[in-house]
């Protein structure tokens, strides 16, 4: 689904670089790619880490896996094929946000390593920073959450497909952060990923 089917097309530079962006907004750009299963807690961290980084005067856009899914990836289902489009076309936008400078908070279950993988290479493939940030909590706890009933309508046979019931996830082997959202609070969580990133001058 991802093949070059364009034909007669080249990419066109222009007269502003990466760092002339990034000087202008005073900030370098960054993906903090958030992976988890429903529920884990990849979206509350998300906007937790958003409204912080705003409150120290720091550009940051969250990419929201149920908010892609209502525009630009709408007409994808959650298929093997269709998940791995969804992080490819994702992956894509979160290298325009990050060349642009800014910290992009991308929040996908994204189960699959490979997919991953691929955006992580498509970033560190262009000079940009890729965080893997893994949201590690037990399927139990994901299913005694349940924000949105999903795993009860997935019991149920309502939902095929569905990640930890009859699909699999493959948890990240070597995640720049790692945090287990069922024994962490939120504000640790947090703390943990600005420490990454003072650390390792993502953020200054």
């Amino acid at each position: 689904m991802s093949e070059q089917k364009s034909t007669n097309v080249s990419w066109h530079d222009g007269k502003v670089s990466m760092q002339d962006r990034h000087n202008l907004i005073r900030q370098k750009g960054a993906t903090l790619w958030m992976t988890g299963l429903s529920g884990s807690g990849k979206s509350t961290i998300s906007v937790a880490l958003e409204r912080t980084l705003f409150e120290k005067g720091i550009l940051s856009y969250r990419l929201d896996g149920d908010n892609i899914r209502l525009g630009i990836n709408k007409n994808l289902g959650f298929s093997a094929d269709d998940r791995k489009e969804n992080i490819r076309r994702i992956g894509e936008v979160s290298k325009l946000f990050t060349d642009a400078g800014i910290i992009t908070l991308a929040s996908f279950i994204s189960p699959y390593r490979k997919d991953r993988e691929e955006v992580r290479k498509i970033h560190e493939d262009s000079g940009l920073t890729f965080v893997e940030i893994f949201i590690d909590c037990s399927l139990e706890s994901a299913e005694e959450r349940d924000p949105k009933g999903l795993y009860k309508k997935a019991r149920n046979g309502e939902i095929k497909n569905f990640t930890g019931i009859d699909d699999p996830y493959e948890a990240p082997t070597n995640p720049e952060i790692h945090l287990i959202s069922d024994k962490m609070s939120l504000d640790d969580e947090v703390k943990t990923v600005l420490n990454y990133l003072l650390k390792h001058d993502v953020i200054i």
